[in-house]
């Protein structure tokens, strides 16, 4: 048997204004929209994807699932993601973590990691 990690599906008010937001966050592009439906990807056979969809209610709580990214700069990549329009959240990480965490224009929590050279170090 044969699995693969297809896409990450976010609930969301505005899809479009959320997917064109994580476009310019991955450098990724919008490979299909619907009224009910976006995905993006950095390709249409690049695994994995975000897709959109509407959200029926609105977000409360930290998120139980999230984002890591890891830039080879993170406080250069912080600085432009706030520029994006995502903005600085207190989780309750205290200020002696590795990470900041951020959330996109919706309030959904991601992490900006120090660099990393693999998932275990």
């Amino acid at each position: 048997m044969t699995l693969s990690f297809y896409t990450i599906v976010i609930d969301a008010h505005d899809l479009a204004a959320q997917a064109r937001f994580w476009c310019r966050v991955l450098d990724w592009k919008v490979l299909f929209e619907a009224e009910d439906e976006v995905v993006i990807g950095a390709g249409e056979h690049a695994l994995p994807g975000i897709c959109f969809v509407p959200a029926g209610e609105p977000k409360s709580g930290k998120n139980r699932l999230h984002i890591d990214l890891a830039p080879d700069d993170q406080a250069a990549e912080v600085e432009r993601l706030i520029a994006l329009g995502a903005r600085p959240v207190d989780v309750g990480q205290g200020p002696d973590v590795t990470w900041r965490v951020l959330a996109d224009p919706e309030g959904n929590e991601f992490c900006v990691l120090s660099p990393k050279k693999s998932l275990i170090a």
